[in-house]
């Protein structure tokens, strides 16, 4: 029996917050110790944003050098309480100081494309037109490698005020399911942001988001506020197999 490819997502750590009496950089350890302890080691490493709070890099050095530890290849994506410069600088991500951060690495069974939502100086995301046509060129160069896609708004609508306020532009959302429409080697589409599990679809495609290592959102669609808990963190594992994708969702345990 084949042993699936394991790909491990953590999400939105916020190293540097102070939301709750939780302290993130804990809540970070012990979710990087919750990974190593996975009776199967991941194959690789998905952080889908928000890594920091306030984007400097004293906060950067925390998050990794705990995610170093980790005995798996490991890639990023900004959020939009990241700077795009020094995440570059201390990850060694490719393209120029204030770029998108758009890139695509081939992981063996799976192809893994990661599309940077954020705009500079706003909460909600957008998708500019150049970056949608590299994502065309992108899955049009291999149109039978199974793929999965990252970014960290939510590529649907939560149903969720405040949520929907600081998530993807509506006609962003438009423009990319009809790139993905056309690529059905999509196997699935890997968000955070909202800070709590949510699945969708997007021209036929999963889409769903990941829970934070660090606060968690209750849904709440009669407010305008976000609802923040200290409820137990969590990470998502997703299982490549033979084309097909499963996602678990794995608390974080913390210690005694």
């Amino acid at each position: 029996m084949t042993k699936p490819f394991l790909l491990v997502q953590l999400s939105d750590p916020h190293i540097g917050a102070d939301w709750t009496n939780r302290d993130p950089a804990a809540s970070w350890q012990a979710a990087i110790k919750s990974v190593a302890d996975l009776p199967d080691r991941p194959d690789a490493v998905l952080v889908s944003g928000d890594l920091v709070d306030h984007g400097s890099d004293e906060e950067y050095v925390v998050v990794k050098s705990v995610l170093d530890t980790l005995d798996a290849p490991t890639f990023v994506l900004p959020g939009n309480h990241d700077d795009r410069g020094r995440l570059r600088e201390h990850f060694g991500l490719p393209g120029t100081r204030d770029e998108p951060v758009d890139y695509a690495v081939d992981l063996g069974p799976v192809r893994l494309i990661v599309l940077d939502s954020i705009k500079p100086g706003a909460d909600f995301g957008e998708l500019r037109e150049r970056q949608l046509d590299w994502l065309e060129a992108e899955l049009s160069a291999s149109p039978g490698r199974g793929t999965l896609l990252a970014m960290h708004h939510p590529p649907f609508a939560t149903g969720m005020p405040a949520w929907d306020a600081i998530g993807l532009t509506p006609s962003d959302r438009a423009a990319l399911g009809e790139v993905i429409g056309r690529h059905p080697q999509v196997l699935r589409m890997l968000a955070g942001h909202v800070h709590c599990p949510i699945t969708s679809v997007l021209a036929g495609c999963v889409a769903m988001t990941a829970p934070s290592t660090y606060v968690q959102a209750r849904p709440r669609f009669d407010i305008n506020e976000l609802d923040l808990s200290d409820e137990s963190a969590a990470f998502a594992v997703h299982a490549v197999d033979d084309g097909q994708v499963v996602s678990y969702f794995e608390p974080v345990t913390f210690p005694e």
